[in-house]
């Protein structure tokens, strides 16, 4: 059973804040977690405070970047490999975890070599690079959402997000006539929402309050612009606790970065989902169209201009689709399940890492995620039911006051090897 796990990921909070839900929940369980990081301010100031140990290894990004970083990249990974390895044998740890990033590749080839058990976990619908190369020799590829490739060791386990975000989804919609509408293109913002929304917002013929993060540097220029609208908008650079503003919200307008769309999908707001053209393998458009999909928000694509966008929000605004009955059924039944999956599931993961076990892969996508659930947790051991379901919000699942044992069929284990 694994004791000391490494757990790496790194470059943006995409990648760090899920690695670091999944740490927590390994530190909770008793384990030691070496978390390894690039070293980047973001990731400092996340791990701050936290019990686990923090390391670094300098490694740079090597998509997208020019002929010499490319080539640093290339000196920087043997140095990281024997750092790696040297760790491993210092600290005894048993296997690691991936998030993404190519942080992650020095320490799988480190693993390969030291002969132990490599774990990858994909945010995107996309798989990254980094992922990409180490699914192929991992024991479980851990999906935040469903891709379809040739891989047989895929586990559709969701994004584990911040605790913050894993209570109760917000259900009491906003009963007055006011739209309350909060407004993110993340911790750095995004040009697009910033110098069209207020203009859209103009043109929309009803009382909306609005809350905008904006982005560090440019809280003047977007008050500016909310002013010239004539709307009284609350704008910030950032947003301490953004779940109090999810929560606020009757809707959220967003980019669709997987981290962003699950805590908010978690708290049972739907989004307009405006994808950052420009993200890689435009993993951000599939991220939102699998959203759009169960029925979560609604896909703007920028390049169909401003007046598709004030359709889109005239239309969710005036037949107050996020308040309809069947919208609200919807997403207790087969969405909010979904939401569980994306956002309380670090527990799973620490399980099948833990145990070392395989688990059944024969579950088709369109399952309702409590289902997955159950089904996949039945073959991890003892499993506490009642407990279980509260640890993931219980949406959907009857239980009672009883404790189940399934202990696995050694057979089938060593035939699934």
């Amino acid at each position: 059973m694994v004791k000391n796990i490494v757990i790496t990921g790194g470059g943006t909070g995409g990648h760090i804040f899920p690695a670091i839900a999944v740490a927590d929940e390994f530190i909770k369980s008793g384990h030691d977690v070496v978390f390894l990081g690039g070293g980047e301010k973001i990731e400092r100031d996340a791990v701050s405070g936290k019990d686990f140990n923090y390391q670094t290894i300098k490694m740079n990004g090597f998509r997208g970047k020019n002929t010499v970083l490319k080539i640093k990249s290339l000196i920087l990974i043997p140095l990281g490999i024997i750092s790696v390895i040297n760790l491993i044998r210092k600290e005894k740890i048993d296997a690691m975890i991936g998030f993404g990033g190519f942080i992650t590749v020095p320490p799988a080839i480190a693993f390969k070599i030291m002969m132990k058990p490599i774990f990858t976990h994909e945010q995107n619908s996309i798989q990254g690079s980094a992922n990409k190369m180490l699914s192929k020799h991992s024991t479980f590829n851990f999906l935040g959402f469903p891709i379809k490739n040739n891989l047989k060791n895929n586990i559709f386990s969701g994004n584990p997000i911040r605790n913050v975000f894993s209570k109760k989804p917000a259900q009491d919609i906003n009963s007055s006539n006011d739209i309350n509408i909060y407004v993110t293109g993340g911790s750095q913002g995004a040009e697009y929402l910033n110098k069209n929304l207020p203009i859209v917002f103009g043109q929309i013929n009803c009382k909306i309050n609005i809350k905008h993060q904006c982005g560090v540097g440019k809280l003047s220029d977007v008050k500016t612009l909310y002013l010239e609208a004539n709307i009284d908008a609350e704008v910030q650079e950032f947003y301490k606790n953004p779940q109090s503003l999810i929560e606020w919200s009757d809707f959220v307008i967003t980019r669709s970065g997987a981290l962003s769309i699950s805590e908010i999908s978690s708290m049972g707001r739907g989004m307009v989902m405006i994808p950052l053209p420009s993200s890689i393998d435009n993993h951000q458009f599939y991220n939102a169209k699998y959203i759009e999909n169960i029925g979560m928000g609604i896909v703007h694509s920028q390049e169909n201009g401003l007046s598709d966008l004030e359709i889109k929000l005239s239309q969710v605004i005036d037949k107050k689709i996020y308040s309809l009955p069947e919208f609200l059924l919807k997403n207790l039944t087969e969405i909010c399940a979904h939401n569980n999956s994306l956002g309380r599931n670090s527990i799973m993961i620490t399980k099948a890492v833990y145990l070392d076990e395989p688990m059944n892969r024969d579950i088709s996508e369109d399952h309702l995620v409590q289902i997955r659930f159950i089904r996949l947790i039945e073959e991890l051991g003892d499993i506490n039911f009642p407990e279980t379901a509260r640890r993931i919000g219980g949406f959907g699942i009857t239980v009672k006051n009883v404790t189940i044992t399934m202990m696995p069929d050694p057979k089938r284990l060593m035939d699934q090897r």
